[in-house]
């Protein structure tokens, strides 16, 4: 079913946290009506109270004859069964990270959306952050000097997960963002998860990422038992440094004139036998008008079903970092450091190129 160019029909399938900004911001865009489904009645009286024009509805069944578009916006378990559903009645899709929770449920999705050529999008809300473009541009620009490392901290108290474990619900961000600066999708080679107060899913976590063709390294540390929520992003490279932190209302990047002085050194290989210099200088912050990423994504969904155009996050994005989560259950299952982990899976090296 094709959205002409006009109104474009879009049934947001669970009303929760991430549910009930969707309908926000889709309620805002111009030519777009929204239908909410969910099967809790308090939850459908809430989205009416908040969003009176809105359609309501129990069941995707009972809005899918009727709809352009679904986005997916329920707990991950249930996203393929969901998704499949919206894509067999040939309904583009946006659906909440991760895609899946396996990658052959990932892969059916994407070929699904192929053979009925509608649109399945991911909702890696960071690639349409201005924040993250800018950052992209600064590593590609060359001025931080060839990338040495990058460490990102993801960390908040509570939410919880029953369904999957603290990688799987905040680390897709950060391999979302830092496959995105890198254009390379990495291989896990260290794992490390633990389970302090859920009964089932790990809570606090640390991973080594290698992004081979770069010869780049990522270190990521998500949890879900932190006193401070954080959302940083560093790249320090051999000539500068940079500091993503997406909770700073003025400063959200920072980059630093600060680093090793390898022209002090004779012998940079041999570093440790001498002595080091630091190299200090100024610190900027690049202006970064503040635009919502979540809006500019669900936008850019609405654009590519009404004309018909290829996602920015296609399903196969979604795949790759399915494929990068699935592998990381395996490194950890193999370190025997964390139990309740899936089978592994060779991550992808699919390029992201836009």
């Amino acid at each position: 079913m094709g959205a002409q160019k006009g109104d474009v029909r879009v049934a947001v399938v669970g009303y929760g946290y991430w549910g009930a900004k969707h309908v926000r911001v889709l309620s805002s865009i111009p030519s777009v009506d929204v239908s909410v489904v969910d099967s809790r009645p308090e939850r459908l009286a809430d989205a009416a109270a908040h969003h009176p024009t809105v359609g309501l509805a129990a069941r995707l069944d009972d809005v899918l004859d009727d709809v352009h578009a679904v986005v997916i916006a329920t707990p991950p378990h249930s996203h393929a069964a969901i998704a499949m559903q919206a894509l067999d009645a040939g309904r583009s899709v946006l659906v909440e990270k991760p895609m899946t929770t396996s990658v052959a449920d990932a892969e059916a999705l994407v070929e699904t959306a192929a053979a009925r050529q509608v649109q399945l999008m991911v909702g890696h809300t960071f690639e349409y952050n201005p924040a993250v473009w800018k950052l992209r541009d600064i590593v590609r620009s060359g001025e931080l000097g060839r990338i040495l490392y990058v460490n990102t901290s993801r960390l908040s108290l509570g939410r919880y997960q029953d369904d999957v474990n603290v990688i799987w619900d905040l680390a897709p961000h950060d391999l979302s963002i830092v496959s995105y600066l890198l254009d390379e999708m990495p291989a896990p080679t260290s794992v490390w998860a633990h389970r302090n107060f859920h009964r089932r899913q790990a809570d606090v976590a640390y991973l080594r990422l290698d992004f081979q063709r770069t010869d780049v390294q990522a270190f990521v540390h998500v949890s879900w038992l932190s006193p401070q929520k954080v959302r940083q992003v560093t790249v320090v490279g051999e000539k500068m440094m940079a500091v993503y932190d997406d909770l700073s209302d003025n400063e959200r990047i920072r980059i630093y004139d600060i680093g090793v002085d390898l022209e002090t050194i004779d012998d940079p290989l041999n570093a440790h036998g001498h002595p080091v210099s630091y190299r200090t200088g100024d610190i900027r912050s690049p202006y970064i008008p503040f635009q919502e990423p979540l809006l500019l994504q669900d936008r850019h969904f609405v654009d590519c079903v009404r004309n018909g155009t290829r996602p920015d996050t296609p399903g196969e994005r979604g795949l790759d970092v399915v494929r990068t989560l699935t592998a990381t259950d395996a490194v950890a299952a193999s370190s025997a450091v964390a139990p309740n982990f899936v089978a592994p899976m060779t991550p992808s090296t699919t390029s992201i190129a836009s």
